[in-house]
């Protein structure tokens, strides 16, 4: 089980920015988003998504999210552009296990660097969570082939166009 909390979300500012981390998340094959606050516009959003286009994502909001994390059992890690490598910590992280993966938004409180089992980075430079999430949890080879039968739309795949079928 794979699940992705989102930190720091801003209300008025990240409503996009922590729906897309959210979406990345299910379509790349975790199994759950946890955000941290109030704001159940992305929540609302994503749900959406999954019931239209399949799959079991459960999607949640908790206030508490250094107990979550101090309480989670399972392997813990944090992508921030402060990290160890991506590619020198990846063979290390089994998928057949329990992982959080925290992504933060605003400024990441030090306990999280030093609760997590790894802090990882897929580049050392500024760049988007939306981003780092994406080709981290690409580069975990997560097979998602049977994790969206369940669903109203498809999209086939064309070379020019868009095409999307109702099933």
């Amino acid at each position: 089980m794979i699940t992705v909390m989102r930190y720091g979300h801003r209300v008025g500012r990240d409503k996009r920015t922590t729906t897309h981390v959210g979406l990345v998340a299910r379509a790349f094959g975790a199994d759950e988003f946890i955000l941290v606050g109030n704001d159940k516009s992305p929540i609302k959003t994503i749900k959406s998504v999954t019931k239209n286009w399949g799959g079991s994502f459960k999607c949640s909001l908790i206030k508490n999210w250094r107990k979550y994390l101090k309480d989670f059992k399972g392997l813990k890690l944090h992508l921030t552009m402060y990290g160890e490598p991506y590619k020198s910590v990846i063979s290390k992280i089994k998928t057949n296990q329990n992982i959080l993966i925290f992504v933060g938004a605003e400024k990441v409180p030090i306990d999280v660097y030093k609760t997590c089992d790894f802090n990882i980075a897929v580049i050392s430079q500024p760049h988007s969570e939306i981003g780092a999430l994406a080709v981290f949890l690409e580069n975990l080879k997560i097979d998602t082939s049977k994790k969206f039968k369940d669903a109203k739309l498809k999209i086939e795949p064309e070379r020019e166009g868009k095409s999307v079928i109702k099933l």
